[in-house]
């Protein structure tokens, strides 16, 4: 599956993902396609198997802090949202780990990864000067090699404890510790969002730090600290419209990856999530990994039909292009202004050069200008061909350059109004761009 991974139709940021037996489950928040505020009163979680990244399957609500008509709420005292789970497994069980804003946050427990889930308890904690409202901001849960289990949270500075394993909701007297990441006023200190995981004898803190469009990782030898900053993995702002980020690195079938998500919509509350292979060498370290189209493909295919919205470029123009829902089925790059540029990451455009025609066709919404759309390879000025638009094309349609092996793909969109009144459409919406390929 390209990114974003998920069907289109599937807002899941905050993703946690996590291998449980032969299948990979992401625990996440979930957003509200046209809402001002972060997040949903319920949480869902989707799964796959390990050997086929494709087939994703959605379980359904597992989790829910409001009432509906044929469910009742499963936090009786509060009725606000749900942010940013996890999920571990202990002696059989798999433990969900949840904050709720601005109330005391809750464990709850089931026999299936998939849940549903039922309350245990609210966090139970005799911690000093510590308030109860939102407390376990955004919990991320590690259980040791040895069976003790740590809870890892925090915004705006970050903590840990130490969890009771008789019971998993209650914190160890004398286990709380405060800024475990390091407070600074560089790009590497710490924000919100951590995700523990064990590497080998490696301890990983992946988190969101000031430059709030990244993921950025810490390591220790210990699961109490200190840890050190190691880097950024990916940052969901180069080159796209970039917002909050959350996510951490989970191991498939011998294969890392970061999961993380990204901004649709025009809103930093609307987010899908996304997914880059990612290698962990030798000495510890990640090197950073650029934000892609490929989500769990090696490659993408030019000859069939791409989305819009698996773009992972949108960028230059009047305005911001932006990846933006129109109805359940329709899903465009909407924005596009003189000089926009919009691009995917990587096709295979394989080695036969037998054929005497190369195509390429785009399908857009009309916005009543003209214009011409210039297609690129591996940069936005390398051009392999360039097709006209009026005011009211659908479908466009040109000859282009023959093209072999793997490449980056980019769209520049230009007007062309030259006379005195040019200022005056420099800022017009030339079309809204659906999907596009190429044919031979």
């Amino acid at each position: 599956m390209p990114n974003p991974y998920l069907p289109s139709w599937e807002y899941i940021p905050d993703g946690e993902p996590r291998v449980f037996g032969d299948r990979i489950y992401v625990y996440g928040s979930h957003d509200r396609v046209d809402c001002e505020k972060f997040c949903d009163f319920k949480l869902k979680v989707w799964s796959a198997p390990v050997n086929n990244l494709s087939d994703w399957v959605c379980h359904g609500d597992i989790f829910r802090s409001k009432a509906k008509p044929d469910k009742q709420t499963d936090t009786p005292w509060t009725e606000l949202e749900l942010y940013a789970p996890d999920v571990v497994e202990k002696d059989g069980k798999y433990y969900l780990y949840a904050y709720l804003v601005d109330s005391k946050g809750c464990v709850a427990v089931s026999d299936r990864p998939e849940g549903p889930f039922k309350l245990l308890s609210q966090y139970k904690y005799n911690i000093p000067n510590h308030y109860d409202n939102g407390t376990f901001i955004d919990p991320g849960v590690l259980v040791d090699d040895d069976g003790r289990v740590y809870v890892y949270c925090g915004f705006e500075g970050s903590y840990m404890c130490e969890l009771n394993v008789e019971n998993m909701y209650e914190v160890i007297d004398g286990t709380y510790q405060t800024d475990i990441i390091p407070v600074n006023e560089n790009e590497d200190g710490f924000f919100e969002a951590c995700s523990p995981r064990k590497v080998g004898d490696t301890y990983y803190l992946i988190y969101s730090p000031r430059v709030g469009s990244r993921l950025a990782y810490a390591t220790s030898k210990s699961p109490t600290g200190p840890f050190t900053y190691r880097g950024y993995i990916v940052d969901n702002g180069v080159d796209y419209p970039g917002g909050n980020n959350h996510g951490s690195i989970c191991n498939i079938n011998g294969q890392w990856y970061i999961f993380y998500h990204r901004m649709t919509n025009g809103s930093i509350m609307s987010r899908r999530g996304c997914v880059e292979r990612i290698e962990i060498l030798k000495d510890g370290t990640i090197p950073p990994v650029e934000m892609t189209s490929l989500g769990f493909e090696e490659a993408l295919n030019p000859y069939k039909q791409t989305d819009a919205d698996t773009a992972c470029v949108l960028k230059s123009g009047k305005q911001q292009a932006l990846i933006t829902e129109l109805d359940a089925f329709t899903r465009v790059i909407t924005n596009i202004t003189d000089g926009c540029v919009m691009g995917w990451k990587y096709f295979d455009f394989g080695e036969d050069f037998t054929n005497d025609e190369f195509l390429f066709m785009a399908k857009v919404l009309p916005r009543g200008c003209h214009g011409t759309l210039h297609i690129c390879i591996d940069n936005e000025e390398n051009e392999i061909g360039v097709v006209e638009f009026e005011r009211d094309s659908t479908i466009l349609k040109t000859k282009v350059k023959h093209i072999t092996g793997r490449h980056a793909v980019y769209l520049v969109a230009k007007s062309h109004y030259e006379s005195w009144s040019a200022c005056y459409f420099e800022n017009r919406q030339l079309f809204d761009l659906v999907a596009f390929q190429f044919c031979k």
